[in-house]
């Protein structure tokens, strides 16, 4: 989404904020038009990842899944160097480094990538998501 819909914006509050926002727009539509939305955005501020859930719930199924990594796994797993740039001060107000991110109160899940694979991940997603009914699962 960043890359398609976003190019256009920072990592400020504001931005970030503006960037959940497409976010939400974009799910909510696909919702409410009977479909599943995926999305993985770096979401570091509960007020925004409220308005998110309020927008896409109105129309279908919400789940807000915590990914808790640890800030040494995400700069070891930075594919595009963003990491670096903000601890050499070239990007600014960018979440862990400059910026804080405001641990979920009301996720449905949290799952630490550093002592959690990522299929397995997957498979505990998958769970929650059957045990709501959103899989048929075959007797």
């Amino acid at each position: 989404m960043r890359g398609e819909f976003s190019t256009d914006l920072g990592y400020s509050k504001k931005e970030r904020d503006l960037n959940l926002q497409r976010y939400a727009f974009v799910s909510s539509e696909i919702v409410k038009a009977g479909a599943a939305a995926v999305c993985a955005p770096i979401a570091p501020y509960d007020d925004a990842r409220e308005r998110v859930r309020r927008q896409v719930s109105k129309y279908g199924g919400f789940y807000l899944v915590h990914i808790s990594t640890p800030l040494q796994e995400c700069i070891a797993s930075d594919r595009s160097g963003v990491y670096s740039q903000a601890q050499a001060g070239k990007v600014k107000n960018f979440t862990g480094v400059d910026d804080p991110f405001e641990t979920p109160q009301n996720s449905q899940l949290s799952i630490d990538l550093s002592t959690t694979s990522t299929s397995q991940a997957v498979h505990e997603i998958v769970l929650l998501l059957e045990k709501d009914g959103y899989f048929d699962v075959p007797t």
